[in-house]
């Protein structure tokens, strides 16, 4: 196939676009490479899909109509895998507007792009963050998300809406993603595993928000693109058993569906801390803080739909993805043991 992937600079399109190459797609690359984290890991992540003769990076802004509709126009993909957006939940709290102009205006161009040249499937990421509020644990793709606690969360539920609306309208089928805490090599240098372990290395303290109390369903790198990969292939068809009078909010009429990947084994915080302190051969220091604006105390994904729908779980654990991507730190950056 020939598959469109944004943010393909990215962590996980990056790693996505490897896996497509690798098992035979074709595959075009649109990133801006902006300055939210630094652009030389961007760019070697891009160096690697670069080898390949099947893939061709654009270097435009999905925020850009013209450019993505030129885009669309020009390559004509029959599958889009749209991973582009503002990421972070506190970078929303200061700059609320980058969202908005992103991850709502840049996705309404995506969606644009998949109507107007009819793409077989748009599958996108969606977020843990979006369950918000809510408290029932594990977190499930039929609960209610209608309370979220960031602009970074509400800007992902509205695509969910978003999307469903194309597939309504325009019979577009759409595959949500809600992906939790994903980790690994080559990582965003934004999240707390490359955050604890520059602050170890370097002899200094790291913030230990909700004082290590909280839970997160860390995902391993592989299992998110296995995932991804999988439910590209996997294009949603009506629910002949839907009803309007008790919605369930991960179906519909529309060929549309949403899915949690997640690793499903919730690890504290503190746990994970001594995993990579095991890993680095030091003891971190521990600066303990209260839970921050916008954080939620546990994500745990119940990921019972995507095991039946594609036969797959993510089942790496933190011991095995934690030391992989110690080993990548310290190549990359030439550090020793």
């Amino acid at each position: 196939m020939k598959v469109l992937v944004t943010g393909s600079a990215g962590f996980i399109g990056s790693a996505l676009s490897l896996r497509l190459l690798a098992r035979g797609d074709e595959v075009v690359g649109i990133d801006n490479l902006n300055d939210y984290y630094e652009v030389e890991l961007k760019q070697a992540r891009l160096a690697r899909t670069l080898e390949y003769d099947r893939y061709q990076e654009l270097c435009i802004d999905i925020r850009d109509r013209t450019a993505i509709d030129q885009a669309f126009a020009q390559h004509q993909p029959q599958r889009v895998v749209n991973l582009a957006a503002q990421a972070g939940i506190r970078y929303s709290i200061k700059n609320p507007m980058a969202y908005v102009d992103t991850n709502l205006t840049g996705f309404a161009n995506i969606l644009e792009g998949c109507r107007h040249h009819r793409v077989e499937h748009l599958v996108y990421a969606s977020s843990s963050s979006v369950y918000g509020a809510n408290t029932h644990l594990p977190f499930s793709v039929h609960h209610n998300v209608d309370h979220p606690l960031s602009l970074y969360a509400a800007s992902k539920k509205a695509n969910e809406l978003m999307a469903h609306t194309y597939s309504q309208l325009y019979e577009l089928p759409t595959t949500g993603l809600r992906f939790f805490t994903v980790y690994g090599p080559w990582g965003r240098p934004d999240m707390a595993l490359f955050k604890f372990i520059r602050a170890i290395l370097a002899g200094e303290p790291i913030p230990v928000f909700n004082y290590g109390k909280h839970r997160r369903d860390f995902t391993y790198i592989d299992d998110i693109t296995e995932g991804v990969s999988r439910v590209l292939d996997h294009i949603p068809e009506p629910d002949p058993v839907w009803n309007g009078a008790h919605p369930d909010a991960a179906t519909s009429l529309a060929p549309y569906r949403l899915y949690n990947i997640g690793n499903h084994q919730p690890v504290e915080l503190m746990e994970y801390i001594r995993l990579l302190e095991h890993c680095l051969g030091i003891t971190a220091q521990k600066e303990l803080l209260p839970l921050q604006p916008g954080d939620v105390p546990d994500t745990y994904a119940d990921v019972e739909d995507l095991i039946r729908d594609i036969g797959y779980r993510p089942n790496t654990s933190v011991v095995v993805g934690i030391s992989r991507f110690v080993d990548w730190y310290r190549s990359y950056y030439g550090v020793g043991k």
